[in-house]
């Protein structure tokens, strides 16, 4: 089903892919601060950028002058981002506070966000905090000493062991995440993080999301497998007819998603649909290479879950 976003995420999305005056889209050069986060395999990447305006004696009163950033991501992906260089900006607020800034605050500046698009503001709040480390280095810095409870990730997490190999999420970042948003649910965790959104494996495997889970909080009874009442009749009401189900997706991959293959040297046929089973035909570059072929993949998916129903699966066939 399509997300129901606020006007104003529609507002911030429409004005930064336009490119109009004001927005945030973009990348500066030589900037003071650097920081990316997220990956193009699983769909959502965001590199962001800041520039100061440097104080003379005490770099920890630097003030954060220009933001940018630029994203391989969603409506809310680039609605939150906006957000977040506004608020650094107008705000006049320095490195040291821009790591202040939560996820909380860029909803409430959104007027809201689906909660299966909160992981968009995470993504956004990530890369700010690689941002300062890299500012605080070139600086001389040392965030420990200021901020001890809100340092940015560890370089470690990086090489942990991976739980969500869909997404190639790090039990580290996972136990990290856990504490500092307040996840208690598998539901929770994959809204915030997408951990445990692709094959669901991880879910509750050993030393899956669950257990990390029960570790951090102790043992829950498991609801994610419950669907209430009102989420059961909200689907019903969403659900389109298998006609039209087939008429959307064809639309959006005659008009999107295939230009963008076919730029990569790729193609993409649609071949049949069955309940919440898309089952499509890679061919080109992306039919050589394993790794690409599941990049490809679930680029087609995030893309067909965000623009036609977030239930669908997208099966190679």
């Amino acid at each position: 089903m399509p997300w129901k976003y606020s006007d104003k995420v529609l507002k911030l999305f429409m004005a930064a892919v336009k490119g109009e005056a004001g927005t945030h889209m973009g990348e500066l050069e030589d900037a003071d601060g650097f920081g990316e986060h997220g990956s193009i395999v699983c769909g959502d990447t965001l590199r962001f950028t800041f520039r100061v305006e440097r104080h003379p004696t005490d770099p920890t009163r630097d003030i954060i002058t220009q933001a940018r950033y630029l994203t391989f991501g969603c409506t809310s992906a680039i609605a939150a981002s906006e957000a977040l260089c506004t608020l650094l900006e107008e705000q006049h607020k320095t490195p040291l506070e821009a790591l202040q800034v939560t996820n909380q605050d860029l909803i409430d500046f959104l007027d809201g966000l689906p909660e299966q698009k909160i992981h968009c503001s995470v993504m956004g709040a990530e890369a700010l905090q690689k941002a300062v480390a890299d500012w605080a280095v070139k600086r001389g810095v040392d965030l420990t000493k200021w901020l001890p409870d809100t340092t940015p990730a560890d370089k470690d997490e990086d090489e942990g062991r991976v739980v969500c190999n869909c997404f190639s999420v790090t039990e580290p970042y996972l136990r990290r995440k856990i504490k500092e948003l307040g996840l208690h649910s598998i539901a929770e965790i994959t809204n915030a993080l997408k951990a445990g959104g692709g094959c669901t494996v991880c879910h509750h495997a050993p030393g899956g999301l669950q257990d990390l889970l029960d570790e951090t909080w102790g043992v829950m009874p498991n609801k994610d497998f419950e669907e209430t009442p009102a989420s059961a009749a909200a689907h019903a009401e969403a659900e389109l007819s298998p006609f039209r189900l087939g008429q959307q997706i064809e639309a959006l991959i005659t008009e999107l998603i295939r230009p963008q293959l076919r730029g990569e040297g790729n193609n993409i046929e649609l071949v049949d649909i069955k309940e919440h089973k898309v089952y499509c035909r890679m061919t080109g570059s992306c039919s050589q290479r394993e790794e690409t072929a599941r990049a490809v993949k679930l680029r087609v998916e995030h893309q067909i879950k965000e623009h036609v129903d977030d239930r669908l699966q997208v099966i190679v066939v």
